[in-house]
């Protein structure tokens, strides 16, 4: 299995002195010098499937084009390989952390954090990365990476703040006729909230229904305002721009509501397509498209639940799973002059690999106290090579390892039933071939001319099993 870091073996002694010293190399330290650093928008949806705009094959096929976010393929790369974590905390703290859920969740001689617990404050962001490289972070949405004293974005390394702490179906609550607030103690209203760093976070409106339908809009207003700030202080800045949707409920603004007259979700998938192309917009006025680096990409599949509109292609299933409509999500890549246009690839990466890549961009040492499960894929993404610097991968859904991925194939120790998500324990681990059967209908259809890939496949599996177990994971009381 590639790393893009040897995996460390610590004693208790060495981690406690660890903690005391700085987790950065020593040639890393905050910088004055910003120089040529590329600024970077990062636009997360959620639960927002592999097959949704045009460039995937959805768009007009799902009732909305999407001509701004389709651009951003035309100008850049596009991946069908890009893989995620199965549910939401977990993907968000992959993708800020460049270590898996399941790691970044590990306690010393204790069982594991529970999957939604988020992360401590003991983990270093990619917010926290550019922090030392000059750069001011803003975070415009939603956060579900801990919402305690000390565990929000702006205890995070990100500079401002305005969102969710939680998940967007809490919008359901105010509006119910059977909410009951005395069922338990710890039951309140969701609120958005707003802070900045070293500032204690806001309460702000309730997050009923009435909020939801225009929450994006805001999400995109307070983008907008924050890229011309930077800009005019002509400062490097690393924008999160999480949107709210397509997380149920999936409601539209007021402007875009009956918009596309194909329902709801497709009025949404319009209305993203529109945000989007304002943020574009904003970065060409300002001239700044050939210096800023924009990701477009989601945090899981679609919505795991029956009544989900959603859509992932060819892929079976969607989030909490373990099959490909879970795990495969669209990301496309924009960076004029440094990555190719019109590039599209189905080699293998992980939203792990963007804490690693995005530090090589801007010239950043990764922290080396910790594992990093991600690795640098800025070469492939320059188009200096063909080929992923990734070959394998690990599946959990929440701290329970399912299977693994090597090249084409895939192996699962457990299945889930499509329909309940119900697990299934099984006598024989299932093997897909994900070219020859990319919905994961037939585990024997290949395999039994190719029983060969076991080695590779349960050598992916060992090689993560043994680094848990030398891993440093967390100082005590973290």
């Amino acid at each position: 299995m590639k790393s893009g870091k040897p995996t460390l073996r610590l004693t208790g002694l060495t981690i406690f002195l660890l903690a005391l010293t700085s987790p950065w190399p020593a040639a890393a330290s905050e910088t004055n010098s910003t120089a040529h650093k590329p600024n970077i928008v990062l636009v997360l949806m959620d639960n927002f499937g592999w097959g949704e705009v045009g460039a995937y094959g959805g768009g007009v096929m799902r009732g909305a084009p999407t001509p701004n976010i389709d651009s951003i393929a035309a100008q850049g790369m596009r991946l069908t390989n890009f893989n995620v974590e199965a549910e939401c905390t977990p993907s968000r703290s992959a993708l800020l952390t460049g270590r898996y859920g399941i790691r970044t969740r590990q306690r010393e001689n204790r069982p594991p954090r529970g999957v939604w617990y988020g992360i401590t404050k003991w983990e270093i962001t990619l917010a926290e990365l550019l922090q030392k490289q000059g750069y001011v972070s803003g975070i415009f949405g939603k956060w579900h990476l801990g919402d305690t004293e000390g565990r929000f974005p702006t205890d995070q390394g990100f500079d401002e703040w305005i969102g969710l702490p939680r998940s967007s179906d809490r919008a359901f609550w105010p509006d119910s006729n059977s909410f009951q607030p005395d069922a338990h103690p710890d039951i309140r209203f969701a609120h958005v909230m707003s802070s900045r760093k070293d500032e204690e976070p806001q309460e702000l409106e309730v997050f009923d229904r009435a909020k939801r339908t225009v929450m994006d809009r805001e999400i995109t207003d307070n983008t907008l305002d924050f890229i011309e700030r930077q800009a005019a202080a002509e400062q490097p800045f690393f924008a999160f721009v999480t949107y709210t949707q397509t997380h149920e409920p999936v409601d539209p603004h007021p402007d875009f509501y009956g918009s596309t007259g194909n329902g709801d979700f497709a009025d949404v998938l319009a209305q993203t397509d529109t945000y989007v192309g304002e943020l574009l917009s904003k970065l060409k006025a300002l001239g700044l498209v050939e210096d800023t680096i924009f990701i477009f990409t989601s945090d899981n599949g679609r919505e795991g639940v029956p009544r989900s509109f959603g859509f992932t292609g060819p892929w079976r299933s969607g989030m909490f799973s373990p099959y490909e409509g879970s795990l495969r999500v669209p990301f496309i890549i924009r960076w004029p002059g440094r990555i190719p246009a019109q590039r599209v690839s189905n080699g293998m990466v992980h939203q792990l690999d963007v804490f690693p890549t995005i530090a090589q961009f801007v010239g950043a040492d990764t922290p080396t106290d910790r594992v990093l499960d991600g690795v640098d894929q800025s070469g492939f993404f320059m188009g200096k090579t063909d080929s992923s610097a990734r070959e394998s991968l690990v599946i959990y859904i929440g701290n329970t390892l399912f299977g693994a991925k090597w090249r084409d194939w895939k192996i699962l120790l457990k299945e889930m039933d499509s329909d309940t998500y119900a697990v299934k324990d099984i006598a024989y681990p299932s093997i897909y071939n994900l070219i020859v059967d990319p919905k994961e209908e037939v585990p024997e259809l290949n395999y039994l001319n190719d029983t060969w890939v076991d080695f590779p496949l349960y050598q992916v599996i060992e090689d993560h099993e043994a680094s848990l177990a030398n891993d440093p994971q967390l100082p005590v009381g973290d």
